[in-house]
């Protein structure tokens, strides 16, 4: 990738950031191979747990990027928002798929995406227990570690692996009629518990597609960023609700799109 390219900022804060999620990968690692003994909260319901892992590697990230740029703003799932003074917004899933982490599954990734201005432009997931790390800029690709990725321009949906995420109650009849609909049309019903991985398997050409009825801006908009980078077709998740908010996210290579949206649309 040629950060020589990239406005200065910019590539100043996409440097940094590849080091910081590393790093704060390998701190989720060392939960991890503890996961059975971590302390578990409850946030809006059962379906919604937090971890002091969870806790602890958003804490790293906030501090590193706040010793590099302090008049930053950032966004976190566990420690909310802080605004900043200049352009750029950093928001941070620090383990995203913790129902995963916590049983053990590997599941799981740290999400870094970076706004300029409300808009995004890097977005980085970090699958620590692959130590695969799929990143994009806006205009510069998308690549896992330093190879350059593309979604599957080949693969119709009669074929194509399609994952569907959902964990709320409410979700379950138009996610069930969802999945019926695209097994009929001779896809297959993919979930790995994890929206950010997800989307990076899109990204790298795994899955063909990707949609979740309601999501934050923390487990999407990365992935999002990466998949359009990588060719294929993504939501904009800020024209539907702000950075705060939640929102659908969908993602699919091109010649899947079309028909995954009708399904989608067909069930709403």
């Amino acid at each position: 990738m040629q950060d020589q390219e990239m406005e200065r900022g910019i590539s100043e804060r996409f440097g940094a950031a590849k080091r910081i999620i590393r790093a704060a990968g390998q701190i989720a690692l060392e939960y991890f191979a503890n996961y059975d003994d971590l302390e578990i909260e409850t946030k809006t319901s059962r379906q919604d747990t937090v971890s002091v892992a969870d806790k602890e590697v958003e804490t790293f990230i906030r501090a590193e990027i706040a010793k590099l740029f302090p008049l930053d703003g950032l966004i976190g799932e566990e420690h909310g928002e802080m605004d900043g003074d200049s352009d750029y917004t950093w928001v941070i899933d620090p383990i995203d798929g913790t129902a995963c982490f916590l049983h053990g599954l590997k599941s799981w990734c740290t999400v870094i995406a970076l706004l300029k201005n409300g808009e995004p432009v890097a977005g980085l997931i970090y699958d620590a227990t692959g130590d695969a790390l799929y990143s994009a800029v806006r205009g510069f690709g998308a690549y896992r570690d330093e190879r350059r990725i593309s979604v599957d321009l080949s693969t119709p949906l009669a074929g194509s692996m399609l994952a569907i995420g959902a964990s709320r109650p409410e979700q379950s009849a138009q996610i069930g009629g969802l999945i019926a609909a695209v097994l009929g049309a001779g896809g297959v019903y993919m979930r790995n518990g994890s929206a950010a991985l997800t989307l990076a398997h899109v990204a790298a050409g795994h899955y063909g597609g990707y949609y979740e009825p309601a999501l934050s801006s923390w487990d999407c908009l990365a992935g999002l960023l990466i998949v359009s980078e990588a060719g294929g077709v993504a939501d904009d998740f800020l024209a539907h609700t702000n950075v705060t908010g939640r929102g659908p996210a969908f993602a699919a290579a091109p010649q899947v799109a079309g028909e995954f949206q009708a399904l989608i649309a067909s069930g709403v």
